[in-house]
């Protein structure tokens, strides 16, 4: 493939130093039409695409698939076997780039063979300027490279791609857009993405997202409404609505008054049965979206990210809480809702982070009642300040607190799902249990994963009654209530 010359890297590769801006506040909105002369770009063709991950790339994905159906392409079983091959990647630590290029390696064998085959690598890894330049420089047989704001140019990608015979690339560094009317192909037909904003403007030194996925911007209330509306009329049970800083929905819009709860509250009333949100910033947990927390159809369940128990490591991370204000909210929350079970993302081993303060993320761990965490040892990405900050303590020492926080964890997890012994729980089933034998699973309200004895598939997709039985640190187990 050959190289891009310099006005096309100008226009078209990323930059940090122009992602980093916030100054237009006007964020266009992109209204997807295919044009005439993509119609047919795909027709006897197949697609294939690899997720990596947040539930946002997850929501991407099935637009990316439902763009390219609207020009004739139809999903492929194999990667291999595939007309297009596109990585939907994640930027948010190493280990998941990692995996990426270990995946383009496995499809360099298949180019080799197929040289029609188009690879393409999208999401969040093309809107950093390492990752592209080592994409152009060292993956040759790549053949598209586009960012999070590209998504809606997919067939004139595809089509320049095919018509060239040359590497295309076209990563905006701007601010962002919202796109309205896109085909999805929905991985499920009883549960839903929904995503209400995009971007963020938090910049967490330690987190890439504010630079790969831009400001801050929400859609407007009346299209989620009548995109919610529209679920509820196909027989859809469940909805969670996506955002990177989902409760600071509104803030962009007007006046900023109509909030995340008054979003939450109108939601309630389409007659959605369950309403879930992800991942939601302690900051702007306000007491209107506490209260939305008892609503009917949003459920008991809060993934409410601290990532540090300490002050200083906290304000470090620019976290904008304290310590005191995460657990005073937490309290608020179990006040109005008695019921609900909170998660958490933590962070261990920031750059410069004592034990002792470690110790604190253990403390506030019990404290809080968390009844799952997703916990990582720190992943330094280029770009961000915290991947300059001086970091004295070895990897070894960072993995033991790591088990030391996971006993915690884990406990929590036990104990969460020990509450709901001799219950009869409200699950709505996902599909055939993992370990078989005639068992099928879903989620109760509060997430809780519940194995129940059935062999009846016309279940999947139904709300069912289980009494629990028997409880274990991951999932529940219980006897289907007839």
């Amino acid at each position: 493939m050959s190289k891009l010359d310099d006005d096309i890297k100008k226009m078209f590769l990323p930059s940090l130093k122009d992602a980093r801006l916030r100054k237009n506040r006007n964020v266009e909105t992109i209204f997807y039409k295919v044009e005439d002369i993509y119609k047919n770009l795909g027709v006897g063709k197949t697609y294939y695409i690899y997720t990596y991950g947040c539930q946002g790339n997850e929501a991407d994905s099935e637009v990316m698939a439902g763009i390219l159906e609207s020009v004739g392409y139809t999903k492929a079983s194999d990667p291999l076997e595939s007309d297009i091959v596109l990585l939907n990647t994640c930027a948010v630590r190493e280990n998941a780039e990692q995996r990426i290029w270990g995946v383009l390696g496995q499809l360099k064998g298949r180019k080799r063979t197929h040289p029609d085959m188009l690879i393409g690598i999208c999401g969040c890894m093309p809107q950093e300027e390492r990752a592209t330049n080592k994409l152009i420089e060292s993956y040759g047989f790549v053949d598209l490279v586009f960012g999070t704001h590209n998504r809606f140019n997919l067939p004139k990608l595809i089509h320049q791609a095919y018509l060239s015979g040359s590497k295309v690339v076209e990563v905006f560094s701007n601010e962002g857009n919202i796109l309205e009317n896109a085909p999805m192909v929905r991985e499920s037909n009883f549960k839903a993405w929904v995503h209400i904003m995009y971007g963020c403007d938090e910049f967490c030194t330690y987190c890439i997202v504010p630079y790969t996925r831009g400001r801050e911007r929400s859609r407007r209330k009346e299209d989620i409404l009548a995109e919610v509306n529209d679920l509820v009329k196909r027989g859809y049970k469940e909805i969670t609505l996506l955002g990177q800083n989902v409760n600071a929905y509104g803030k962009d819009i007007d006046d900023g008054s109509y909030t995340f709860g008054d979003l939450l509250t109108d939601i309630d009333k389409t007659g959605i049965l369950r309403v879930r949100f992800t991942s939601p910033h302690p900051r702007d947990m306000d007491e209107k979206a506490i209260q939305a927390m008892k609503l009917k159809s949003v459920m008991p369940h809060l993934h409410f990210p601290v990532q540090s128990g300490n002050d200083r490591v906290l304000k470090i991370m620019n976290r904008k809480y304290t310590r005191e204000e995460y657990l005073y909210k937490v309290k608020r929350l179990k006040e109005e809702v008695p019921n609900i079970s909170i998660t958490t993302d933590i962070i261990v081993g920031f750059p410069g982070e004592t034990y002792e303060e470690f110790k604190d993320t253990v403390t506030l761990s019990v404290e809080a009642g968390f009844e799952g965490a997703f916990t990582f040892i720190y992943s330094p990405r280029e770009g961000t300040p915290a991947a300059s900050m001086p970091d004295p303590i070895s990897i070894e020492e960072k993995h033991k607190w790591f088990d030391e926080l996971k006993e915690t964890i884990d406990l929590g997890y036990l104990k969460g799902n020990q509450r709901f012994l001799g219950e009869i729980v409200e699950v709505l089933v996902e599909g055939e249990s993992k370990s078989g034998d005639g068992m099928l699973c879903g989620y109760t309200p509060n997430n809780k994963l519940t194995h129940f004895k059935s062999d009846d598939l016309s279940l999947v997709g139904n709300i069912v009654k289980v009494k629990i039985t028997d409880a274990k640190s991951w999932f529940m187990i219980g006897d289907l209530v007839e």
